[in-house]
């Protein structure tokens, strides 16, 4: 039985974090001070550091502020950016959430801020003590996977581990979110036959065919120096294996970030911006892709990775799953899940399927995965323009 934490709107969280947040790169320092004086905490620091609007940026911000995983919120704002922080603290205490906001212009600067800061964040923390816990089926669960650090070994190992892994979630009706569609360039075909409906698979083949064009205007595509020395030899190779990560259930729809999936099931999300290309695409490090499932709602993400990745996440916690026996041998501090035993002893992707939601169900109880016992917390979120953003 896997118990958890429910919100008043009626969803539930598998973590009670306070989330301190800055709302402008100018308040970080404030912001991170704050954060560290309870480091030892489920206090976990979020921010955006552009000055100028962004759509895209604010609703991924009132999105992880309301995350079922987050109990009370702190928002550090200088005061005179941009971003609209009475709107976003409104939200916070609308979703039923202890929430405070710190300008630091009006505090009378740095010192003063950083103490106030702490005596919120304090009372914040003995105000969520009492959160309701409650029982949570894999029906309540939003579970995303990315991959980091690909490696000749992650297509035959870890990533059709966690496709079985989605597959028996997708069956017990949770909701499973894949994406990195520029490390699916040549798959569209695949993702298109097995949409719901011929428009779904319309969308996932155009979604593709996107990500392939702001690729070729940016001059670059996904396939790293690192993924070659790991033995990979073509994006095409990449993509397969990156595609082994989604399983074979029917894909039931296509959202964008900070947009949750609709009904439970398999669900693509697209990070792609739209229009012309930007920088800031691909996504500059997987924590920005891992914030945007959180976006969506995912309780935790399933993070495959052959050359060794070391990095976790604020507010959903990360579970490791390495392809690749000697770099689990290597760094098994930072891993999870040891899916190159397929290639050692023999087990078979339902054996590591089996472990994997083994971790599932601990970490949904409070056991804290590799990269949250040694106290990773990364987090990024940049720019980004959807059109659509909130319509669709």
């Amino acid at each position: 039985m896997m118990k958890g934490y429910l919100r008043k709107d009626g969803r539930k969280g598998i973590r009670n974090v306070v989330v301190v947040t800055y709302l402008v790169e100018c308040a970080h320092h404030v912001a991170s001070r704050i954060a560290q004086h309870y480091q030892q905490q489920d206090v976990h620091l979020i921010g955006f550091s552009g000055c100028a609007p962004n759509d895209y940026a604010e609703l991924m911000m009132q999105r992880l502020c309301t995350h079922p995983n987050v109990g009370a919120v702190l928002l550090v704002s200088l005061g005179c950016e941009n971003f609209q922080r009475d709107r976003l603290l409104q939200d916070i205490k609308d979703s039923g959430r202890p929430a405070n906001l710190i300008v630091i212009q009006e505090e009378g600067g740095t010192k003063p801020s950083i103490e106030r800061g702490i005596n919120a964040v304090g009372d914040m923390l003995n105000e969520i003590v009492d959160t309701p816990q409650v029982e949570i089926q894999w029906s309540d669960l939003v579970i995303g996977t990315v991959c980091g650090g690909s490696d000749g070994y992650s297509g035959i190992t870890a990533n059709p581990s966690v496709g079985a892994t989605f597959d028996w979630l997708v069956d017990n009706k949770a909701t499973c979110i894949f994406e990195e569609p520029g490390e699916l360039i040549g798959c569209e075909g695949l993702l298109r036959d097995r949409a719901v409906t011929p428009e779904l698979g319309m969308r996932l083949y155009d979604c593709i065919v996107k990500a392939d064009k702001y690729y070729k205007q940016m001059g670059h595509d996904s396939f790293s120096a690192g993924n070659a020395t790991g033995g990979l030899t073509t994006i095409e190779e990449k993509s397969l294996g990156s595609y082994c990560k989604n399983g074979s259930r029917p894909i039931q729809g296509l959202t964008y970030p900070a947009l949750p999936p609709t009904t439970n099931g398999l669900w693509m999300l697209d990070v792609v911006p739209d229009g012309e290309a930007r920088w800031g695409f691909p996504n500059i490090n997987d924590n920005a892709e891992i914030m945007e499932m959180a976006a969506c709602g995912s309780h935790m993400v399933l993070y495959t990775t052959g050359r060794g990745s070391v990095a976790g996440s604020a507010i959903s916690p990360v579970i490791k799953v390495c392809s690749n026996p000697e770099t689990y041998q290597c760094m098994q501090d930072d891993m999870d899940i040891n899916a190159g035993a397929i290639v050692t002893q023999g087990l078979s992707f339902n054996d590591v399927r089996n472990q994997i939601l083994e971790c599932i169900s601990n970490t949904a109880n409070g056991i804290p995965t590799c990269s949250e016992a040694l106290g990773h917390r990364e987090y990024s979120l940049t720019y980004k323009y959807f059109s659509c953003v909130g319509q669709r």
